[in-house]
């Protein structure tokens, strides 16, 4: 069922209905933190933005999400291509629409609490960097080198494009290897990604995010080595 927001609604109240409605707010700067209590109509009409444009954006988006949550499906059974579209679909482009809002949110709380938590911040940041740089470049490695290969063998399976297959395939299960290292170092100081009491709303917010990337990437990695790779594996005998 569709989910209908109202600019009578207080903004954190859409915000916990619906999450990712921070990411609208955050690009209409609206502050969904210390003015959460707020009814949305109240900052549109101090910020002259279009209640509309909002209103629209949210329903879409939360449409997009529902979407989303698909009916299981059998991947072992399906084309390869289809299992490459659908990762690309959903997972690529959940990190690409995450990694910079969640680098958003890391950025302000590492200036809000540096007093207080600077040191578990300042080595999340920078873990969290180098996890966004690694991941934007394996998606690009999968879509510009890996995925075309594999989509081409499946067309026309030859012993030369399965080698080439193999070799990318490699790289990219030691840079899954890396990244999960990465990302149970991040939930291991961050104490499971509990916020500390006196932690405002975009702390907890940031490290709810968080979660929801490595949960993300948990997917997407075990769509590729435990089906897609396996599964390319068995083409050698």
């Amino acid at each position: 069922m569709k989910k209908i927001f109202m600019t009578s609604q207080k903004i954190g109240e859409i915000a916990t209905i619906f999450p990712k409605a921070t990411d609208i707010f955050m690009a209409y700067e609206i502050d969904f933190c210390c003015g959460g209590d707020r009814p949305l109509a109240t900052a549109l009409k101090e910020q002259n933005i279009n209640a509309s444009e909002i209103l629209k954006k949210l329903h879409d988006a939360y449409e997009k999400y529902e979407a989303l949550q698909n009916k299981e499906i059998d991947w072992t059974k399906a084309t390869l291509s289809e299992l490459i579209d659908y990762i690309v679909g959903k997972h690529h482009t959940f990190m690409r629409d995450e990694l910079p809002t969640t680098g958003q949110l890391l950025n302000k709380i590492l200036k809000v609490h540096y007093v207080d938590h600077g040191e578990t911040l300042s080595k999340l940041h920078k873990l969290f960097n180098q996890l966004k740089s690694e991941i934007e470049e394996h998606l690009i490695k999968e879509e510009e080198l890996l995925f075309p290969l594999i989509k081409e063998y499946e067309k026309n399976p030859s012993k030369d494009v399965l080698e080439k297959v193999f070799k990318i395939m490699k790289e990219t299960e030691d840079e899954h290897d890396n990244a999960g290292d990465v990302l149970k170092e991040m939930r291991r100081i961050t104490c499971q990604y509990q916020a500390p009491s006196g932690g405002c709303n975009s702390f907890v917010r940031t490290y709810e995010k968080l979660q929801a990337i490595e949960a993300d990437l948990f997917q997407h990695i075990h769509l590729e080595n435990n089906i897609l790779f396996q599964r390319l594996d068995q083409e050698k005998s």
